[in-house]
């Protein structure tokens, strides 16, 4: 079960694994059985390895397929233009950006779209993690993960509640885009084979430095020179200004 990727690539990829107190222990003992099995079937008494021609005996079979994120944010539309969107190209980063678009209704995209023949273009950068500049009245909250997701989550809400009540506006498409490509260039140095996985894990301090400017905070959230230089910040530190 030792993972072939490096801790910085699967840090900058949020694929690291949290476990319960004690797990690996028991994992020892052989009370949890770790297998990676390609294909299995089941018996009686527990499971069969196929690959292995092995037979388990278990009270309990946990199956940690994990789950398709890109499928659920691609399933959210019946339109194959915005399916194709909202993922973009696959050798690029999943495209979620912070700032929505300016256009009001859905019907204007498509017109822009068809306008530009734009209908086989797959559009490939997003902003602020949460937003994608071609897709009007979307956000998407959680998609794009942290070491702490509810810490990470819950200063975007506050973001895209500060958008929607006119705190801030939007910028241009291209200026968003460009923004996006950064995080393109960002996931592939450090996330390698996993980039296509949103993670702000490696950056996560930056990236809510960005959301507080937006926003019109002041990004040092420390109250001193020194806090601010050694304390480590987390949710508190993010508190209404």
């Amino acid at each position: 079960m030792v993972p072939k990727h490096s801790f910085l690539q699967e840090f900058s990829s949020c694929s690291f694994p949290t476990v319960p107190k004690g797990f690996y222990d028991k994992v020892e003992e052989g009370s949890i059985i770790l297998k990676k099995a390609p294909k299995f079937s089941f018996y009686k008494e527990g499971i069969e390895v196929d690959d292995e021609g092995t037979s388990l005996e278990t009270d309990l079979v946990i199956l940690a397929t994990g789950f398709d994120g890109e499928k659920k944010l691609k399933d959210i539309f019946l339109s194959k233009i915005f399916q194709d969107s909202v993922l973009g190209s696959s050798n690029a980063a999943v495209p979620l950006y912070r700032l929505a678009i300016s256009f009001p209704f859905w019907i204007k995209i498509l017109e822009f779209i068809k306008q530009n023949k734009m209908t086989n273009i797959l559009v490939t950068l997003s902003f602020r993690e949460c937003i994608h500049p071609r897709i009007p009245q979307l956000a998407v909250i959680g998609f794009s993960e942290a070491a702490s997701n509810l810490y990470a989550s819950e200063l975007r809400c506050r973001w895209l509640a500060e958008l929607l009540v006119g705190t801030f506006k939007t910028p241009s498409i291209k200026e968003m885009e460009k923004d996006a490509t950064k995080w393109d260039r960002y996931m592939k140095q450090y996330a390698g084979p996993y980039y296509r996985k949103a993670c702000i894990a490696g950056i996560h301090i930056w990236h809510n430095d960005q959301l507080c400017k937006d926003m019109g905070w002041n990004p040092k959230r420390k109250k001193g020179f020194f806090a601010e230089l050694f304390e480590p910040y987390g949710p508190i530190d993010y508190v209404s200004s």
